[in-house]
């Protein structure tokens, strides 16, 4: 009796210490991705380390992050950075592609699903990385284009791009605003909030459903990722855009480590 009560403990132990490191990542993860996407380069394989099943992390990343990112989307709101003219045909096609992409990724098997997360996991990190290579700050001259057609087949192909997978969405979203309809820096991240904010929500329906969420444990994660949305997102108001590098350099570092760590433990 002694020694199942002690084994209960170091269980419930070990289940603590994971969920504050899950909490952590997900304050981090909401920081970053407020400012310059790419919060499920660290959120899905934080999950994956404490050993949530694939789908379930996919889910999972999408209940946190979906909920964390209305605070960042409030305080982009406020500083009238978001260009609301292309933001209705964006919402309809990103929702519409997620949809789709998260019941393309629920049909597979558990095992190709966890060969497809480390197969997309760089393809998220390059988007992530490219983009701060590539973007630097429009001219406030600069012509910004409203093709209908453009916002919508890019925001389809990106939305199912992440309910199928998701990590460098937010990265995605920005670098296609500033390259096709030529939004400055601060535009293209306040902008890509909503589309991603979108795109999540096709995708949270999809996994719901299939029940691919852990909403108990979640809600500490989603406070915390609503925290790091809010302070991230102010960061990146007072410095008009020029803290995403830095925190780019962050991402990296975190997602290295994670990666480093899986492989060695594997």
């Amino acid at each position: 009796m002694e020694n199942l009560f002690i084994e209960n403990s170091i269980i419930a132990n070990y289940f603590i210490i994971g969920l504050c490191l899950l909490v952590v990542a997900s304050f981090v993860a909401g920081y970053i991705d407020s400012i310059a996407g790419g919060a499920g380069l660290i959120l899905i394989p934080a999950f994956l380390m404490v050993g949530l099943p694939p789908q379930l992390a996919l889910g999972q990343e999408k209940l946190v992050s979906t909920i964390g990112t209305i605070a960042a989307i409030k305080n982009f709101m406020k500083s009238d950075s978001i260009i609301w003219k292309i933001v209705p045909i964006g919402i309809i096609s990103a929702l519409l592609g997620a949809y789709i992409g998260a019941e393309v990724i629920l049909m597979l098997p558990t095992h190709v699903i966890s060969y497809i997360i480390f197969a997309f996991l760089p393809l998220g990190l390059g988007a992530t990385l490219f983009k701060g290579k590539l973007i630097k700050q429009q001219s406030e001259t600069t012509e910004i284009k409203k093709s209908i057609l453009a916002v919508f087949v890019t925001c389809l192909i990106v939305g199912f791009y992440d309910g199928f997978f998701g990590p460098g969405t937010g990265s995605i979203f920005i670098i296609a605003l500033f390259m096709i309809n030529k939004l400055s820096l601060l535009q293209a991240s306040a902008t890509s909030k909503i589309f991603n904010f979108s795109s999540n929500i096709g995708a949270f329906v999809s996994f719901a459903i299939a029940g691919k969420m852990a909403f108990l444990i979640g809600i500490p994660m989603i406070i915390a990722n609503l925290l790091g949305n809010h302070i991230g997102s102010q960061h990146a108001i007072k410095s008009n855009g020029e803290v995403i590098k830095k925190v780019l350099i962050i991402t990296v570092a975190l997602l290295m480590c994670t990666l480093g760590y899986k492989a060695l433990t594997a």
